[in-house]
């Protein structure tokens, strides 16, 4: 089987869209298995830029399919309006695919994500997208799957036992009601867009994977927000690591054999939550500008701090990376020094691991590994021979600490400014040009 994962190292907007798009050239199928809308994935190519938030990384590959599976949320609404962009620049979305077995986000579940933020006296600082409310209703078996949703009867029914529920919860902290027929009639447009793009998405897979097809399944968000390893309670309501992708994508999991870890050359953070090596002043500032770090889905104002290798572990440990890609490398050569943390100190003792407690990893003190920065423009280099020697020592020690491969580091946003040391697709590579 020739698969590959592309998964977030790091808290997200790590540059997993540009990877991806990237790398889908090389595949036949790109599979988003988790998450929905909150997430956000910027792609540039061709002088334009394009910001996903539903639809695969891989839709502007002509030859390529692409799969919401059914570990995902789907609001319809955004992706109608997704989909009409992608139109609109020239760009068919006949390859995609949308599973029967996905779940909808409801209008009323992004009423519920508001209404239980506020109840925190410590934010989240959840998108507001409905996104955790949609997969609460999953877990507890009273979500609407996409089977339902495009057939009215059945919508119809499911709402009539499902929404006095919400209705009631709502009333009582001062939110507004949902009427069953006004859902009905407002969601018509969608059932009817959507209805031709829904089908079996864990058969068509099985089937491309029996037939040695090369799939490429890109995760949204990033490790340190998964709901098991991640930092609970500050994390999104799936699991955005390797381990997630048999279940949300409907395939077995021997058939996951390489996973590239998408690293960040220095760390951001959106929302709430412990952040280690976060760092405030004019060295944030300046690679917050450089680096335009800004949500694409919130366009909230990113968190900055350094590279933490002991949170990179935890992420190699978790998920088995096979090879790095090290994204947005060009915003750190205007800084005359960078910083790794190579462990903690926590109480006075030295740990090289994450604790569990949030309270705890948001008292530990970085213990910095400090390397030479480099001044040079590196956005015209294309091998990593190319590369200034200070530049070239960066990247090795990230390899050192790691213990995983860098095989591909970008200098810059588009497409072609993607530096491939190894085929990520091709077991083993030294990493060397």
């Amino acid at each position: 089987m020739n698969t590959l994962a592309i998964i977030g190292a790091q808290w997200g907007d790590e540059g997993k869209g540009k990877i991806t798009d990237y790398l889908a050239k090389q595949a036949d199928y790109v599979v988003r298995y988790q998450g929905g809308n909150n997430a956000g994935h910027t792609i540039k190519f061709g002088g334009k830029t394009h910001a996903l938030h539903l639809v695969p990384s891989g839709i502007f590959q002509a030859d390529t399919k692409n799969i919401l599976a059914n570990g995902m949320v789907i609001d319809p609404v955004a992706l109608c309006d997704e989909l009409a962009l992608i139109e609109s620049h020239g760009f068919s979305t006949d390859t995609l695919h949308l599973s029967d077995r996905a779940h909808i986000v409801m209008p009323y579940h992004r009423s519920l994500d508001g209404m239980y933020e506020s109840f925190k006296k410590e934010k989240v600082g959840t998108t507001a997208k409905g996104i955790g409310p949609a997969y609460s209703d999953k877990t507890l078996r009273r979500s609407v799957r996409v089977h339902t949703y495009i057939d009215e009867t059945r919508l119809r029914l499911h709402l009539k036992e499902n929404l006095p529920h919400v209705n009631a919860l709502l009333k009582q902290h001062g939110f507004k009601s949902y009427d069953v027929e006004t859902l009905i009639e407002e969601s018509r447009p969608g059932r009817e867009r959507l209805k031709s793009y829904v089908s079996d998405t864990s058969l068509i897979l099985n089937e491309a994977l029996n037939e040695h097809r090369t799939v490429l399944f890109e995760g949204a968000q990033g490790t340190m927000l998964c709901m098991d390893h991640g930092t609970y309670p500050f994390v999104t309501a799936s699991s955005p690591t390797a381990a997630g992708i048999p279940l949300g994508a409907g395939v077995p999991p021997r058939s996951i054999n390489r996973v590239l870890g998408i690293v960040k050359a220095y760390t951001t953070r959106v929302g709430g939550g412990p952040f280690p090596t976060e760092i405030e002043g004019d060295t944030a500032n300046t690679i917050r500008k450089r680096g335009n770090e800004y949500g694409t889905t919130t366009g909230r104002p990113r968190r900055i701090g350094w590279l933490d290798a002991v949170q990179l572990k935890h992420s190699c440990r978790v998920n088995g990376f096979t090879g790095i890609a090290l994204t947005l490398f060009d915003v750190l050569s205007s800084l005359d020094s960078l910083k790794i943390a190579t462990a903690y100190s926590l109480d006075g003792k030295t740990i090289r691991s994450m604790p569990a407690d949030p309270a705890d990893l948001a008292r530990v003190i970085p213990i910095y590994e400090t390397l030479p920065g480099f001044k040079d423009d590196i956005s015209k280099v294309r091998s990593f021979s190319d590369l200034p020697k200070d530049a070239k020592t960066y990247i090795e020690k990230i390899e050192a600490l790691l213990d995983v491969p860098v095989q591909i580091f970008s200098v810059g946003p588009s497409r072609e400014e993607t530096v491939v040391r190894a085929n990520p697709y091709k077991t083993g590579g030294d990493g060397n040009d």
